[in-house]
């Protein structure tokens, strides 16, 4: 799994999967998508039918997208490895301070401020309890000054997994966070439609417009194959739609 591993990659595949999506559902996705993808190269290669086929079930498939584009400017650009500076991260699709941080502490010890629910939960219990709300501006000088500097990959970790046990026994202080967000219910959601398009067209290959919309009957549909088009998923060729 992840925790075990110091290879960019692997922290990069986790750090994607793991935004938006929980632990234990990112596991066994994880461990089947670096066994099918174990580099960067391979991941560039990839079709993008095989690329959905093996991020089924997580989600946010633009995320998936986002990674092999990332595999693909790391071959062309970084001869394969992952650069390790911020600014070189940021500039990287589905790569945003959070997650280039992340990746700068779990892949190379390097001792940055990293940020994320469980880590909130930590410190919104012992230094914001009486307060309703907490902005991360208030957190994050907080966690710069605790940071272990010899090792904060494991610092880090053990925050996470004590942030954890303080959510099953005490309940989720991150949601005092301004930050928080309730996901919102996936049923009738304009991201299952994506969603159902897309694995449409995987297992159809190809099919024409008119019956996409007859299977769907929804008026969102031609949105959707457009905005799918735009992001690299799918191409249309007289009146036929397919997964590029």
């Amino acid at each position: 799994m992840w925790r075990e591993s110091r290879d960019p990659y692997k922290i990069l595949v986790s750090e994607i999967m793991l935004q938006q999506t929980q632990a234990d559902r990112v596991t066994a996705k994880f461990n089947a998508f670096v066994k099918k993808f174990p580099d960067f190269k391979k991941l560039a290669s990839a079709s993008i039918s095989d690329l959905l086929t093996m991020w089924k079930g997580l989600g946010y498939n633009r995320r998936a997208l986002s990674l092999k584009k990332t595999a693909e400017i790391v071959m062309q650009q970084y001869k394969g490895i992952l650069p390790k500076d911020t600014t070189s991260l940021l500039e990287l699709p589905g790569i945003g301070l959070a997650t280039a941080g992340d990746i700068r502490a779990f892949a190379w010890n390097i001792p940055v401020t990293v940020i994320e629910t469980n880590i909130r939960t930590v410190f919104i219990h012992f230094f914001f309890s009486m307060r309703k709300t907490v902005h991360d501006k208030e957190i994050l000088p907080l966690i710069e000054k605790t940071v272990d500097i010899k090792n904060p990959r494991e610092w880090y970790f053990a925050l996470m997994d004590y942030g954890t046990m303080l959510k099953k026994t005490l309940g989720n202080a991150s949601r005092k966070s301004v930050h928080y967000k309730k996901q919102t219910s996936f049923k009738n959601s304009n991201r299952k439609l994506r969603a159902d398009i897309l694995f449409l067209l995987h297992a159809k290959k190809r099919i024409s417009e008119k019956n996409i919309y007859s299977h769907f009957n929804d008026e969102r549909t031609l949105k959707n194959l457009e905005s799918l088009s735009k992001e690299g998923f799918l191409r249309k060729q007289k009146g036929t739609w397919y997964i590029v």
